[in-house]
């Protein structure tokens, strides 16, 4: 059985200056090697929540926290972010924000440098985060000469170069086309099949969580609505509608038949799965 590598509990935060509580007791644990969807509407408290598991709140974000956040079985309270971040690895919504080298291959190495780590590590990891994400062709390029995928993926090599052993994403894809956005959920699942890595996104991409999430935590205005499988979450359409959450777009047809009074055999989320009901309902329906 695998072990709990985050735990929160009874999490609560506010901003500084605000008397409003972005998070509101927040009870959570979170399996090594799953990857959980974080979702909600605009607003929900999604980007506060990745940024308590990674350290930014409360030690750069001050405000008021209340519970504990414990990381790989440190309480982020009580460690700083740099020792936080050879545990959590944190991915923004723009790289662009993340990348300031002029080479790919210096933008990977600059973490484990400032960690003062002989040479000959920091080649390797290098080295294997740009494989990992299949940028290992463009070591030598400008960053700002990449496409938008690309430079995601360099900011996800950029963090995996620190071996951690968890993974955030603020939404990662949002700015992404869909070959753009594939690339990315793409590397995200091999970080997590192939290396066992923890991950955690804030998203809203529903095709792309429906296909690789674990579980979903859906958030609204700070206090967890639901925590549940893709399949529980997605087929859930009141939950969906009251949190601002767009279903896949095969579950939408599911639900439109429905309504037509033509109701599937089971509700799918995934393509291939639709394939095959539409195909078993067509049948019976022809005979």
């Amino acid at each position: 059985m695998a072990e709990i590598i985050i735990k929160i509990e009874n999490l609560s935060y506010r901003y500084p200056r605000t008397k409003k509580w972005v998070l509101k007791d927040i009870n959570l644990e979170i399996k090594q090697g799953e990857f959980l969807a974080v979702m909600g509407e605009n607003g929900a408290g999604k980007t506060t929540f990745c940024q308590c598991i990674n350290g930014v709140i409360p030690h750069s974000q001050r405000g008021k926290m209340k519970g504990r956040v414990i990381v790989a079985g440190i309480n982020t309270v009580e460690s700083s972010v740099s020792r936080l971040a050879q545990q959590v690895g944190m991915v923004l919504e723009d790289p662009e924000t993340q990348l300031f080298t002029t080479r790919v291959r210096d933008e990977v190495a600059f973490g484990p440098e400032n960690l003062n780590m002989p040479v000959p590590e920091i080649l390797e990891r290098v080295s294997w985060a740009l494989k990992v994400v299949r940028l290992e062709q463009h070591a030598d390029r400008q960053p700002t000469a990449l496409s938008g995928g690309q430079k995601q993926r360099l900011a996800i090599a950029a963090a995996i170069a620190m071996k951690p052993k968890i993974l955030v994403l603020d939404e990662p894809t949002s700015q992404l086309d869909p070959v753009g956005t594939e690339e990315v959920f793409t590397v995200i699942k091999a970080l997590k099949d192939e290396y066992g890595m923890t991950v955690i996104i804030a998203t809203h991409k529903s095709e792309e969580i429906a296909k690789f999430a674990d579980r979903i935590l859906v958030l609204k205005e700070g206090q967890v609505q639901a925590l549940a499988s893709p399949q529980e979450i997605f087929s859930n359409t009141k939950l969906l509608k009251e949190n601002w959450i767009r279903s896949p777009q095969v579950s939408e047809l599911a639900t439109y038949l429905a309504e037509q009074g033509c109701p599937l055999s089971s509700f799918p989320i995934l393509p291939q799965e639709a394939i095959r009901l539409l195909t078993h309902w067509y049948e019976e329906a022809e005979t």
